[in-house]
């Protein structure tokens, strides 16, 4: 079992078929990894995985072989947030070499998770 604890990597930016930003971004958000977010798409269907509002850096683990993230008060933004572990299906994990933030990132939508990257070396 592997869990990461991630920073505070979040920018607002709408996607066709996501919510809109609810909040400004904090201070210390990085607009150069707005790009990468934005092309984020789900696998299978090739919808946005959100806006980058929904998408936030997140604790993970894998367990028997797959994923899950805590999806938490970390970011209050979230609409809804569990507060706890939630089991990423597998149909909506990203293989990306190129996340730039160095850090799992889930995308939170409508009680689920909707996209996941992970990290770096899981």
């Amino acid at each position: 079992m592997r869990s990461l604890f991630l920073g505070g990597i979040v920018l607002g930016w709408t996607a066709g078929g996501c919510a809109p930003a609810l909040a400004a971004p904090p201070p210390d958000a990085d607009p150069r990894l707005a790009p990468w977010f934005q092309g984020l798409t789900q696998p299978g269907t090739n919808k946005p995985c959100c806006s980058l509002a929904d998408c936030r850096p997140v604790q993970y683990r894998v367990i028997d072989g797959h994923f899950q993230a805590f999806i938490g008060d970390e970011f209050p933004r979230w609409s809804n947030p569990p507060h706890s572990w939630v089991d990423v299906p597998d149909s909506h994990v990203l293989h990306r070499p190129d996340n730039p933030t160095g850090e799992g990132v889930a995308c939170w939508f409508q009680g689920e998770v909707v996209c996941f990257i992970e990290g770096p070396g899981t």
